[in-house]
């Protein structure tokens, strides 16, 4: 096992991922690829739907987050797995339509929903807005009652929770450009303006605190702030939240630093403490809803490059430069994320070699990640970086003009493309000339 159980090394000593040979994917379908072993994305969504649902009760509804990781296919594969999905744009929407997920299973984010977007989710009737601000209740209240419909909603609250992740993926803290915060005196007054919207089903709250969090501790806090909230609701409103979003956020391993999350226990430890502060404040138990993400999808996916060069400079560091780079995965451009590498034709051999691995694009910046310890390389081996699965092809783009990756499902031993590699005519097909 290399970093997670799916990804192993064969007798020829390749990298494989379910089962597959990493040298041979390449080989057929050409590099870079994303490649994904879907039965490690269904185990976790059972993961998830299953702890739910035991800890929480069979009502608790655990939502993908589709912007981890978005296209037709993984909308199939949440659906066939009893998931709901949390969607934040027009287009994640439209892709969820196409791939025939319920509509009544989509909760849709964001915190600037333009007119379209709510006219168009409302045309596909989506089941629950989320909604993030003022402007955006008077404006989903006034498309229902044109329409003559109630819609069912959820309203972001901020709880005030640093948990201590990086600060760009903080979404929890008072200052942020999302929701409304409780000690500010905000998240009442919405509620209040809520309640009295016409067309408008005030059905719960919602929160999410951050991402790449291995600590329990800030959920915990996080579900002790909106618990008293609901309480305050109550007491103050004379209405009693009937569910309650906990958002997303569990880590993921990406490193072998990094610990190994058990997402069913740590369900368990968050239900426990749920359960535990709705007695202590005579609340009724909430429905409660999860939207998970990164930790359905990351580790699944890998992403496979052809070593183009190699680069020492004495008394400074070795590049290894590969035939992707920021276009098809900028974290580490914006994030400094951190990955796995390893020659996947070579995996058997000692790492002793430490490198920075370069993308080919014509940015200094353009690097998948530094110091990196990897097989000596050379160039036409195959360079693969591990977890790649959420927010790589999701974040991907055309800079410099090159065309986006396939991204390919494995299964049972077998292969196959779920999005077709773009190509150059595909790259001008919308240019007018």
């Amino acid at each position: 096992m290399i970093l997670h159980e799916h990804l192993n090394v064969n007798e020829q000593g390749h990298l494989t991922i379910g089962g597959v040979d990493t040298v041979e994917l390449a080989r057929e379908f050409g590099t870079p690829a994303y490649i994904l072993d879907e039965t490690v994305i269904r185990k976790n969504c059972r993961t998830y739907r299953d702890a739910a649902r035991r800890y929480f009760g069979e009502d608790a509804l655990p939502l993908y987050a589709s912007k981890a990781l978005c296209f037709t296919e993984i909308y199939r594969l949440a659906a066939e797995e009893g998931m709901g999905i949390d969607c934040v744009s027009g287009g994640e929407l439209y892709t969820a339509k196409k791939a025939g997920f319920p509509a009544e299973r989509i909760y849709f984010h964001g915190n600037n929903k333009t007119d379209r977007d709510i006219a168009d989710a409302m045309d596909m009737g989506v089941g629950t807005f989320v909604v993030d601000n003022r402007e955006e209740l008077a404006a989903l209240s006034a498309e229902a009652v044109r329409r003559n419909v109630t819609q069912r909603i959820l309203l972001r609250i901020t709880p005030g929770i640093d948990p201590h992740t990086h600060r760009a993926v903080v979404t929890g803290n008072v200052d942020s450009k999302f929701g409304n915060a409780i000690v500010t005196g905000q998240a009442m007054a919405i509620v209040k303006e809520a309640l009295a919207a016409p067309g408008i089903h005030l059905a719960g709250l919602h929160c999410h605190i951050g991402s790449q969090i291995f600590d329990i501790e800030p959920f915990a806090d996080a579900a002790d702030i909106m618990i008293r909230f609901i309480a305050a609701i109550k007491a103050e409103c004379g209405y009693e939240i009937g569910e309650l979003n906990l958002g997303g956020g569990l880590g993921v391993r990406y490193l072998d630093t990094d610990p190994a999350m058990d997402y069913a226990d740590a369900i368990r430890q968050i239900a426990s403490v749920v359960t535990g502060f709705c007695q202590a404040n005579g609340i009724a138990m909430p429905r409660v809803i999860l939207e998970p993400g990164r930790s359905l999808v990351a580790a699944a996916g890998i992403t496979l490059y052809t070593v183009g060069s190699v680069k020492e400079i004495p008394n400074f560091r070795n590049y290894v430069s590969v035939d992707g780079g920021m276009p098809d995965n900028p974290r580490y451009a914006l994030y400094q994320s951190r990955y796995t590498a390893l020659i996947a034709n070579r995996a058997d051999a000692p790492k002793n070699y430490r490198a920075t691995i370069a993308g080919r694009c014509c940015e200094s910046g353009d690097l998948l990640g530094e110091n990196m310890e990897l097989q000596i390389p050379k160039r036409g081996d195959i360079l693969a970086v591990l977890v790649t699965g959420a927010y790589n092809y999701s974040m991907a783009s055309n800079y410099n003009r090159i065309p986006r990756p396939p991204v390919l499902l494995v299964k049972d031993g077998i292969a196959r493309v779920a999005v077709r590699r773009e190509t150059y005519e595909d790259l001008t097909a919308r240019d007018i000339f």
